[in-house]
């Protein structure tokens, strides 16, 4: 019985060998028909009919139509806008391509190569619309391989060494070619853009965490003292007039202030306490110092931003990896009981999604930001970017809730430092300040744990 199987199933195996080699060898032969039909002829002219996409930005493929490209892609040269593209493949009729950085005027060029002789050029007909993309750049500071071989001073843009400690980064309302930022333990600084020089800004005080601006005449800076003292001020006035070299405290106690807010009609300060888990608030005209409300949470940092309208404000805990939103009394002056808007308190994670369904992982600054696109539907009108430290992106909060990631964990997914695409290829390490620039139209980024100021904003 065996034998019998055996011998009956021989001559189908057969068959089906000798059919596979049929088609081995047709394939094979069409193969070789296919590469002859495609081989580039010199006595043809190369064409290009058309091209896939019509517009789009750096890094993204294109396809370019045509005729008699050849099938060798060391001899296909490829420029949009003047800026050579990699060419990923060709294939007779059609080349495979990215488009390369800002190739602005879009014509697309091809050039068939002989070595570095040129054997023929096409050009299309139609130019690429090239679409100016958001990238993250390195806009100051020297990037250190060796953490040791570090330098910090003072200097030109560009030679002004690195920034230890970049801990919360603020525009003078005043002056929108100054830029400050504070740096905890580390020495803050004076960002001139006009001058295009980065200085030593002096507090004289041993932990700096925050500034802040007041709303009326001069708007005066506060700067928060983060000390571990109860009898000791919290904050300061550095006035104007004294070109911010001289200080004033405000008369009262304050110990581990982490987050600062001033509110934008009424001008009170709002200020955060680490130890006693409160946020409290300060009447400059009646000098007044009360309790607004108790933070769930005790011995924890919270960072506050306040929305331009002053209608309400985010606190974002550091530590417990969510933000609340609290709402604003317009007839009481003072801001009501938080709720949670994003993320689970004491839960770390990264995900996105809308409100609690979200995680954070050690979210600190944040900056509200008009979106156009909701002009239209009214309501509010900005979006909230923050620094979700821990996951190495910036975040975006939308007025709905919901959570996305904006830019960073390019490549692996997780802490380094390349510029380029916002998602694709953007990496930080451990960003912790924010800030936009409505001069400029650009955020610029504390990243920390890269001690560099990073940028984003569109191609220039």
């Amino acid at each position: 019985m065996k034998t019998k199987n055996s011998v009956r199933t021989r001559p189908w195996k057969f068959h089906w060998i000798v059919l596979g080699l049929i088609v081995l060898s047709l394939t094979h032969c069409k193969r070789e028909d296919l590469q002859e039909e495609n081989i580039y002829d010199p006595s043809k002219e190369v064409l290009i009919t058309d091209f896939y996409p019509k517009e789009g930005g750096v890094g993204n493929n294109l396809v370019i139509y045509g005729s008699n490209f050849g099938n060798d892609v060391s001899k296909i040269s490829v420029t949009i806008g003047g800026k050579p593209a990699k060419v990923v493949g060709v294939q007779g009729n059609a080349i495979y391509c990215i488009v390369p950085e800002k190739a602005y005027d879009g014509d697309i060029k091809v050039k068939i190569l002989d070595g570095s002789q040129q054997l023929a050029l096409a050009v299309s007909k139609e130019a690429f619309s090239y679409t100016r993309k958001l990238l993250v750049s390195t806009f100051l500071g020297k990037y250190y391989q060796v953490a040791s071989n570090f330098e910090e001073k003072e200097g030109p843009f560009n030679d002004c060494g690195a920034f230890k400690g970049i801990t919360w980064l603020t525009m003078d309302p005043k002056d929108p070619n100054h830029l400050y930022f504070t740096a905890d333990v580390n020495s803050c600084r004076l960002i001139d853009f006009e001058k295009k020089y980065v200085s030593y800004f002096r507090t004289d005080l041993d932990r700096v965490s925050i500034m802040n601006w007041r709303i009326d005449g001069n708007q005066d800076m506060i700067v928060s003292h983060n000390h571990s003292s109860d009898t000791k001020n919290g904050n300061y006035i550095f006035t104007r007039e004294s070109n911010f070299l001289q200080k004033k405290a405000i008369e009262v106690y304050a110990r581990g202030v982490n987050g600062t807010m001033i509110h934008p009609q009424n001008g009170e300060l709002y200020y955060s306490r680490y130890r006693a888990g409160d946020i409290r608030r300060y009447d400059f005209n009646t000098k007044e110092d009360k309790l607004v409300f108790s933070n769930p949470f005790s011995a924890v940092a919270v960072y506050m931003v306040m929305h331009p309208s002053g209608d309400y404000a985010y606190l974002l805990e550091f530590e417990k990896h969510y933000i609340m939103r609290t709402d604003y009394d317009r007839e009481k002056k003072t801001f009501k009981t938080p709720y949670t808007i994003c993320g689970a308190a004491g839960t770390a994670g990264y995900a996105d999604g809308i409100g609690t369904n979200a995680r954070l992982n050690s979210p600190v600054q944040g900056v509200f930001v008009k979106n156009p696109d909701y002009e239209a539907t009214g309501g509010d009108q900005y979006d909230f970017y923050f620094c979700d430290k821990v996951n190495h992106a910036i975040r975006t909060l939308t007025p709905q809730g919901r959570v996305s990631t904006f830019a960073g964990r390019g490549n692996n997914g997780t802490s380094g430092y390349a510029d380029g695409d916002l998602r694709t290829e953007a990496r930080f390490n451990n960003p912790q300040a924010i800030t936009y620039d409505e001069t400029r139209k650009c955020f610029y980024i504390g990243d920390t744990g890269n001690w560099l100021i990073r940028k984003i904003a569109k191609e220039e």
